[in-house]
């Protein structure tokens, strides 16, 4: 969006100074302020008009109407002004990756280049040699510092969403930022500007040569040794604690702000403490996990669709391809439901069919009901198919109680959580044990269970299951 306007703006205001007696009599700084908004408007509509391109925009924008009102434009105003409309827009941006690593970034990048940054001059005599190579060594600290600045500020929000991240991000911008703003968008405005008159098909492939270099960076940079770390899933607080830190060395102004890495600081430690799922259930119901004695998680899916098992390997850390065959070892499967053991070597049952309680409620310590209702009584915890349809994705852990071990149960939608935008789900009506047989398990006769798992499950269950 910088590189759009600057360039409209820096085009038609030398355009209009080339005219004799027309920069003396009229504001063409103005006018060229005026085309490069609307450009930029244009560009907004034509990227899709993400949040971080609303951003730019925004900002982008106050700086022009600036320009065209005469009055100086602060950076750190532009970007609460921006924050703020796009909130007034999409209240429910403030939650999403891009909103929070854009503005993220942003901060960072002003608060930086407001404290100075390191720039080399050349003297009077200096030979226009040696003043071009202090050209090329200034735009590399400016893009060194600007990709630091920017990769520290978005490295929370990226760990907390992807559960990754990249310690070479500096490098790859330094490789592919330059040929970005000095090929690849000056050709798509020359292209978007020839294509009236049917002469833009030699800018585009011009253009293609520009972006096969930027992709050709990435993947090289990719595979690199350590390209990318694995981080666990961690909580909303850890993450608004980091913030809360980036705010107080971003927006301070005295050396104060250095005290902002205090919370930053014990928000690594706070995310680094968060104790792992032992269990973890899908929305659905046709997805689980159970956390074995090895410390990795044994995956169970019915059905194709895998987004929930890869969701739960990246927010483990877990480097496992999702179509691993070796992701269910630990869970043994029949038609009437499937076993697990957790760590301490207690086991966990998903039933399929009702005539499987009996067994299951006396010999597992979690039983997840999928048909029908278990007994009343029923001496393991009872996870029913009514909780994850109101509640959403469960993640359980064991915990030490004053009655003995129970499980502590984190979802998706907590307790009560009802929003106009996303109304509470209604019980649903209670089955009949006795009409809630399935399929399978009218296949399998008699329901008896498999024994408990101690290795690899049957071949012949994984390749059902998948």
């Amino acid at each position: 969006m910088a590189v759009v306007a600057g360039l409209i703006f820096f085009i038609v205001r030398a355009f209009f100074a080339l005219i004799p007696g027309l920069a003396d009599r009229a504001p063409i700084k103005k006018w060229a302020a005026l085309a490069a908004l609307l450009a930029t408007g244009f560009y907004l509509v034509l990227s899709g008009n993400q949040v971080a391109t609303q951003r730019s925009f925004i900002m982008i924008g106050v700086v022009l109407c600036g320009v065209l009102l005469d009055r100086p434009t602060l950076t750190m105003r532009t970007l609460t002004i921006a924050a703020l409309i796009v909130l007034l827009f999409a209240p429910e941006s403030i939650v999403h990756p891009s909103f929070q690593m854009s503005f993220a970034a942003t901060l960072a990048l002003i608060a930086g280049y407001e404290r100075g940054a390191p720039k080399l001059r050349a003297a009077a005599d200096t030979s226009f040699g040696a003043r071009a190579a202090l050209w090329g060594v200034n735009e590399i600290i400016g893009l060194t510092i600007a990709s630091l600045l920017a990769g520290w500020a978005t490295t929370p929000y990226a760990a907390f969403h992807f559960h990754r991240i990249a310690p070479y991000g500096v490098l790859a911008n330094l490789l592919a930022m330059p040929v970005v703003s000095a090929w690849v968008m000056p050709m798509g405005i020359l292209g978007i500007v020839a294509m009236p008159f049917g002469l833009d098909a030699e800018f585009w492939r011009q253009m293609g040569y520009g972006i096969e270099w930027m992709n050709a960076v990435g993947l090289w940079v990719a595979s690199l040794p350590g390209a990318f770390g694995r981080v666990t899933l961690f909580g909303n607080g850890a993450l608004l604690l980091m913030t809360a830190g980036l705010l107080v060395v971003g927006l301070l102004k005295t050396p104060l702000r250095w005290i902002g890495f205090l919370p930053a600081a014990l928000a690594i430690f706070w995310a680094a403490c968060k104790p792992l799922p032992d269990v973890l259930i899908a929305a659905d119901g046709r997805s689980f996990a159970v956390r074995g004695a090895d410390g990795r998680l044994a995956l169970h899916h019915i059905g194709g669709d895998s987004f929930a098992t890869r969701e739960w390997l990246a927010a483990d850390a877990d480097g496992r391809d999702v179509h691993d065959r070796g992701l269910g070892q630990g869970i043994a499967c029949d038609p009437s439901g499937c076993i697990g053991k957790l760590a301490d070597g207690a086991l966990m049952a998903y039933v399929l069919a009702p005539e499987a309680y009996e067994e299951d409620c006396r010999r597992a310590a979690l039983v997840v009901a999928t048909r029908g209702d278990p007994p009343a009584d029923c001496r393991a915890k009872v996870i029913s198919r009514g909780l994850w349809r109101q509640r959403g994705a469960l993640a359980l852990r064991r915990q030490q109680g004053a009655d003995g071990v129970d499980f502590v149960i984190d979802a998706a939608r907590p307790n009560n959580f009802d929003r106009p935008w996303s109304p509470a789900v209604p019980p649903p009506p209670r089955e009949n044990p006795s009409t809630a047989v399935s399929a399978d398990s009218a296949r399998a006769g008699t329901g008896q269970r498999m024994p408990v798992p101690d290795a690899t499950p049957r071949q012949e269950d994984i390749e059902a299951d998948q």
